[in-house]
């Protein structure tokens, strides 16, 4: 996908009624699309009773969405060429909205994954798309801006989607929990349709993937790459089997409990914006590294059965993964030639450390429990760090100014 900056004399400024209608209509999409997305995790332990299933065939309901994500978010981009960004980021929103309500009546945890995998495939229509349409049609001294809006809508959402869940499955039971999520989203669906501006700097291109394998020739992106595949598989596989310990003894702790733990996930918003001033005032390497060693730091702590540590933990492990994932993101985009073809293949790679990372930390949680589970994220974690270490010889290359959204 190439990405082109709006003409000045047509861009949307900040302060103008146009850029708080795009402002407001893509937060309402990043809040609806990661509030679907990630809105099952606190409930696995309940799919788990309920559809008698191991905690990691129970992880499927997340790892075949964010797994189909992974596959649809280079097609769509291309395909926005084509079709128009506005048509792509509507249709992304309501197919994933009632496709949300469609999993709450799930008779059974296949048609519920067939689902799950449908929503996948729309989600990344958001994702694929957000990042060019601003680049399009906001004006270059207020793009930072709005950009770092779309990414709250994002964190907001995945934050809010296990926060809603956990609270609703108390009241009334899990399928009234993700039909609250569901018709939460098609309102945000509703919204971003009626105050989004329509495009006015798109110009049709062709399709073609020649520039996005030239993404994959430069050794540094590569192990860039697969830095955000082991954090997004370290991550994931954390938040995804926590509620089944917090669940047990000796926490014993309810539903509404659990997802009100997901709030950790705040720890990041103040991260990231850390780490990139940190990045300035020292080096990308350098501020790497340091966020696997936060994170290893968190895994440590929840190893006790102490609730306040395991809270603690968790705040630092969030912190970690927020911040890591800011730098090697932003590297991404610093070092390519074809941006926005990179970020794609970024999280095509970071979205399949989701899918692939949170099912294999199943069996490890299934086979040894936490302390397993914190085996392997350790893994996953120090394997990152090795890739950070390796780049300290990485040759320069192309640098590119434009930024990329992070999304989780």
């Amino acid at each position: 996908m190439t990405v082109t900056h709006a003409p000045e004399d047509q861009a949307h400024r900040r302060g103008s009624k146009g850029f708080r209608r795009i402002n407001l209509g893509l937060f309402a999409a990043g809040l609806a699309t990661f509030m679907v997305l990630y809105c099952v995790q606190p409930l696995l332990p309940l799919f788990a009773k309920d559809f008698r299933l191991t905690p990691a065939e129970s992880s499927l309901a997340i790892s075949i969405a964010t797994g189909m994500l992974a596959l649809a978010i280079v097609p769509l981009s291309m395909l926005s060429e084509r079709w128009g960004r506005m048509p792509v980021m509507t249709a992304s929103l309501f197919a994933t909205a009632l496709l949300q309500i469609a999993v709450a009546f799930s008779p059974n945890f296949t048609v519920m994954l067939a689902l799950r995998a449908l929503q996948g495939l729309a989600v990344a229509g958001l994702p694929a798309v957000a990042m060019a349409y601003l680049a399009e049609e906001v004006h270059r001294g207020s793009l930072g801006f709005a950009v770092g809006l779309y990414i709250g809508g994002n964190s907001i959402g995945g934050m809010a989607g296990r926060v809603i869940t956990g609270l609703v499955t108390d009241l009334g039971g899990w399928r009234w929990a993700l039909g609250a999520v569901g018709v939460t989203s098609l309102a945000c669906a509703l919204l971003f349709r009626a105050v989004m501006p329509s495009s006015s700097n798109f110009n049709q291109k062709p399709i073609g993937m020649r520039s996005l394998g030239r993404c994959f020739r430069d050794s540094g992106l590569v192990r860039l790459y697969l830095i955000g595949m082991l954090l997004m598989g370290s991550f994931v596989t954390i938040y995804n089997y926590l509620g089944f310990r917090l669940t047990a003894a000796p926490f014993g702790l309810s539903q509404a409990i659990v997802g009100l733990i997901s709030v950790a996930y705040l720890a990041g918003t103040v991260s990231s914006p850390v780490a990139g001033r940190l990045v300035d005032r020292y080096s990308r390497r350098q501020v790497l590294w340091g966020t696997a060693l936060v994170s290893l730091a968190g895994l440590g702590l929840m190893l006790f059965d102490n609730i306040v540590l395991v809270v603690l933990g968790l705040l630092l492990l969030t912190a970690g993964f927020f911040a890591g994932h800011t730098v090697a993101s932003g590297w991404v985009s610093a070092r390519a030639a074809h941006p926005a073809q990179a970020a794609a293949a970024y999280q095509l790679c970071y979205y399949l450390g989701s899918s692939v990372g949170g099912s294999v930390g199943g069996l490890a949680f299934s086979g040894g429990g936490w302390a397993e589970v914190t085996v392997f994220t350790a893994a996953l974690t120090l394997g990152m760090l090795a890739l950070g270490l390796s780049l300290r010889k990485l040759a320069p290359a192309a640098r590119n100014l434009v930024r990329t959204p992070v999304t989780v």
